[in-house]
C-alpha cells in the first residue's frame, strides 16, 4: 500500500450491496474478514450498525475490509457517516490493525440501539428483521 492508502473495516452500509457502498468506488476490495473478539455490535435503530470495544464480552465481527485513499475516505465516506460514530483503528482477527467506524460510546439502557448477536453480523441482522416483518 502506498502511504496515501490505508485499510478501512466495513461492517454495516458500505460493505458490497449497500446503501453506502458507492463510497468505497474508488476504493479496492480487499475481502471478507472479521474483528478480534474484542467487540459488542449494536445496531442503531436498526438503520446503522456500530462496533464498541470492550474488556470482556466481545467476539468476532464479520465484516469487509477495503484498501482506500485518504482522499476517499475524507471526501466520500466519513462525511455520510452517522454521529453515533467516530473514526478509529480497531484490532482485526489475524491480529493485524485496520480504520473502522466505531461508537462514540458504549450504547445504554436510553439509546436508541440494541445489541445484533446474530454470527452473521448486520447482514444476517437484517435478513432476520425483513423475515420477521
Amino acid at each position: 500500500m502506498s502511504d496515501d492508502i490505508v485499510r478501512m473495516f466495513v461492517n454495516g452500509q458500505a460493505m458490497r450491496g449497500g446503501s453506502l457502498n458507492d463510497a468505497l468506488a474508488g476504493a479496492r476490495y480487499l475481502g471478507p474478514v472479521r474483528t478480534a473478539p474484542r467487540y459488542r455490535f449494536f445496531s442503531f435503530d436498526d438503520v446503522f450498525p456500530g462496533l464498541a470495544p470492550v474488556a470482556e464480552g466481545g467476539w468476532a465481527v464479520p465484516g469487509e475490509i477495503y484498501a482506500v485513499s485518504y482522499t476517499d475516505l475524507r471526501d466520500n465516506l466519513l462525511p455520510r457517516e452517522p454521529a453515533e460514530l467516530e473514526l478509529s483503528v480497531i484490532e482485526l482477527e489475524d491480529g493485524r490493525g485496520s480504520l473502522s467506524m466505531v461508537c462514540r460510546r458504549l450504547p445504554g439502557p436510553d439509546d436508541p440501539a440494541h445489541e445484533i448477536i446474530a454470527p452473521g453480523g448486520w447482514r444476517e441482522h437484517r435478513a432476520i428483521l425483513t423475515d420477521h416483518a
